[in-house]
């Protein structure tokens, strides 16, 4: 089996603010993420697939379908927004990195078969490096599909 890595990059901006915290607490927790009027980062998403090479092409996954895929599904909803206020996902989550890469995956899972139904390859690794120092690591596959409702019923709420 092999391994693919792809890299993407996007700007966002977010507040880091949960309204079951006091504002002391959101301050203590967050830090200057927590400014009302929110921060940016210039993200880098990895997202690695594995599989054998089709036979045909020699290739796991064509790579502008995969980056079609990514563009449609991921990119187009976070590059150059607001998290917070953009991203349906949270409207009531708390838009950490975390977060951020746990409904990233959630997107990618459900949308890999209507990409690449016909291929073997599946997704194994999504990585989401927010700085220099803070990176963000899913092994996908081994997990169920993001249920962002059951975040929400286990108290992981957010913004605003």
């Amino acid at each position: 089996m092999i391994t693919l890595s792809r890299r993407y990059h996007f700007s966002a901006s977010h507040r880091l603010h949960s309204p079951v915290l006091s504002a002391a607490e959101n301050a203590r927790i967050y830090g200057k993420c927590n400014n009302p009027f929110g921060h940016g980062h210039d993200y880098t998403l990895e997202v690695t697939v594995a599989g054998e090479p089709d036979p045909e092409s020699g290739l796991i996954v064509p790579l502008p379908l995969l980056d079609r895929f990514i563009a449609n599904d991921i990119l187009r909803l976070f590059a150059n927004r607001n998290i917070n206020l953009d991203v349906p996902e949270f409207r009531t989550l708390v838009p950490t990195t975390e977060n951020v890469a746990l409904v990233i995956a959630g997107l990618l899972e459900e949308g890999w078969r209507s990409y690449f139904n016909d291929s073997r390859a599946r997704l194994v690794r999504l990585h989401i490096q927010e700085t220099d120092r803070n990176g963000f690591e899913l092994v996908l596959g081994k997990r169920e599909v993001l249920d962002v409702s059951r975040l929400l019923q286990e108290g992981v709420t957010a913004n605003v």
